[in-house]
């Protein structure tokens, strides 16, 4: 079964063929997975968003009408999902401002270890307005093109090259002082 087409295993899957559908999951859960991490930046919390997108996408597979590839319409399941979850801790977050600047004050903001580059890189991510960062992960760090961008996030190919834009050039800003560091 796993040569099937994509269009044999939704059309399997949406009789109840639960094989086709473990197949599906099969070919999409490291992307799915992938995608959720962007946006959450934590291991379970990714993991936890995936599970949910697929549990969703089979519940809606009846609703599926083929408009675009099921990898777009998955992602796009991910991504609201990831929202919602970004959301949250920023609700949480901000509930809880004030011990955190306790916890900061009372540690000190010197590190014995410097973070590397990587950890830079995803902390500048993570400073962006969540639109700016979603285009940013789906298009440059998951690669999806544009269109399938705009697919997901429901706006225009114009509006995801805008933030796009937005985004890379904040990135640049904020890591900048990287390239003083190396020269």
């Amino acid at each position: 079964m796993a040569a099937a087409s994509e269009e044999q295993l939704i059309s399997q899957a949406r009789t109840g063929d639960h094989t086709a559908f473990r197949v599906l999951v099969e070919r999409h859960m490291r992307q799915a997975y992938n995608v959720a991490y962007g946006f959450v930046n934590d291991h379970a919390t990714a993991e936890d968003v995936a599970q949910e997108a697929f549990i969703r996408a089979y519940r809606s597979l009846p609703s599926f009408r083929g408009e675009c590839e099921f990898a777009t319409w998955l992602y796009r399941i991910v991504t609201n999902l990831s929202l919602n979850k970004v959301k949250q801790r920023q609700t949480e977050i901000s509930r809880h401002v004030s011990l955190s600047e306790a916890v900061e004050t009372a540690t000190g903001s010197d590190e014995s270890t410097q973070p590397d580059l990587r950890a830079h890189i995803e902390k500048a991510l993570h400073e962006l307005p969540t639109l700016q960062r979603a285009v940013v992960i789906l298009r440059h760090v998951d690669g999806l093109s544009t269109r399938q961008v705009s697919v997901i996030l429901h706006c225009s190919e114009g509006t995801v090259k805008t933030h796009l834009f937005r985004g890379v050039k904040k990135l640049r800003e904020r890591l900048e002082f990287l390239r003083t560091e190396t020269a």
